[in-house]
């Protein structure tokens, strides 16, 4: 199958999954995850309709840039960021989905402050306490909301997970139950900018559809669009 033939198969899923659960499937945004795509791939899924794409490492996201390979599209920063590569990030993207921690997260207000703008973000939160994960726990995801409200360069979207990888179908489905209790919990907290929290990003290739069942508004999908990732080097 080409792109364009799996970009129409998931877009079908995606409307299924949402009619299925009640939604209108254009609540729902498809994010391509494009982890080690060429320019020449990314270029080819936009042009088959993907309107956002997710990117994993900064070293991507910056040749990618300078290659104009996301013309067309909203480009997301999706994977870890670490302080230090937060000026690479900050104003070149439309959302950072993996924020978790005040360190982070005042890093990237300043940065924005700098720049003169707003960045838009979501808190990544490790629903299932996994150690080799990132992610914040609930209890700290209210505090760097509350924290978040404060701050003037950045705008608190919403709430990103990465579940553990399922080994059966809907195994997932309680950590997306959970997801998005927390969300409808942080939002009704926001005493100002409620209206900012629209986004709750959950939900990968093999699972996006029960993410969409439980209230995902966004999903991430990579090898369902691109197939199998190539190594590292090899693509």
């Amino acid at each position: 199958m080409s792109i364009r033939e799996h970009v129409n198969a998931v877009r079908e899923k995606i409307a299924a999954a949402a009619i299925a659960a009640g939604r209108d499937p254009s609540e729902i945004t498809l994010c391509a995850a494009t982890k080690v795509q060429t320019d020449d791939t990314i270029r080819e899924a936009i042009a088959a309709g993907i309107t956002v794409c997710g990117e994993n490492r900064v070293q991507e996201l910056t040749a990618h840039l300078a290659a104009n390979a996301y013309e067309g599209a909203q480009v997301h920063f999706i994977g870890h960021l670490q302080t230090n590569k937060v000026n690479k990030v900050v104003g070149k993207v439309a959302l950072i989905h993996s924020v978790d921690s005040e360190h982070l997260l005042r890093a990237i207000d300043r940065q924005a402050e700098k720049l003169g703008l707003v960045q838009d973000v979501l808190l990544e939160v490790n629903v299932a306490g996994e150690e080799s994960k990132g992610g914040c726990t609930p209890d700290e995801a209210r505090a760097l909301a509350q924290l978040a409200e404060s701050l003037e360069h950045v705008r608190l979207r919403g709430l990103m997970a990465i579940p553990p990888i399922s080994q059966h179908p809907g195994d997932n489905i309680p950590y997306f139950s959970r997801m998005k209790q927390l969300f409808v919990d942080i939002k009704e907290k926001m005493a100002h900018n409620q209206d900012d929290m629209d986004c709750l990003s959950m939900g990968m290739s093999g699972d996006y559809e029960d993410a969409i069942a439980q209230g995902a508004t966004m999903v991430r999908v990579g090898t369902a669009l691109f197939g199998p990732r190539p190594p590292m080097g090899k693509q």
